[in-house]
């Protein structure tokens, strides 16, 4: 016999339907966040929407999988930071770069030019105090209606989970390298 869904995804019976630009985020110990919020951004392009990027941990140096799929299909990426800060020898150049990102990223958000924005890893710089989590929060309370936008990493601040229409977190059951030592692979890590 199937099981009947959950009763907290039916919507209460006089809802009316709204659209509105959605607040996102995936953040967790598991993987999969940045690449859940690629899918959505391919998935928004594949619908004839307008979508971009800013990595706030990735290099420019470095093409992974998702910068490279992006390029070919006309999606802007911009990187904005220098790799894993934990490698970094002057966290004020890290700061700096990501600081840079986020006056893209609000820049690209209050615009209105694109349907769906991503942030991938944002949550990094947040959570270091290099980007101040009111002013994100300020940004997304004011964007345009019917912009999207994703936030992606590890432990998100509760005022970004507060205000976010969904938040979904990944966590770790089983992870290929700690468990068995099986390093990242192209194409599936990178």
């Amino acid at each position: 016999m199937a099981k009947t869904p959950p009763t907290r995804f039916t919507p209460p019976p006089n809802l009316k339907p709204v659209q509105k630009g959605l607040v996102v985020i995936n953040t967790g110990d598991g993987k999969g966040k940045s690449t859940a919020g690629f899918g959505m951004m391919l998935r928004a392009w594949g619908r004839g929407m307008s979508t971009m990027a800013v990595q706030f941990i990735k290099s420019e140096k470095s093409k992974y999988g998702e910068q490279m799929a992006a390029e070919k299909l006309g999606i802007e990426v911009i990187p904005s930071g220098r790799g894993f800060t934990w490698t970094s020898k002057d966290l004020s150049e890290d700061e700096a770069m990501a600081r840079h990102g986020w006056e893209i990223a609000r820049e690209k958000i209050d615009s209105g030019d694109y349907s769906l924005i991503l942030l991938d890893e944002i949550t990094y710089p947040v959570s270091f105090g290099w980007i101040d989590v009111k002013e994100v929060v300020e940004v997304l309370k004011n964007k345009p209606e019917m912009v999207h936008v994703v936030l992606t990493g590890r432990d998100a601040e509760p005022e970004l989970v507060e205000i976010a229409d969904l938040v979904t977190e990944m966590k770790t059951i089983k992870h290929p390298y700690g468990d068995q030592g099986i390093p990242a692979q192209k194409g599936i890590e990178f």
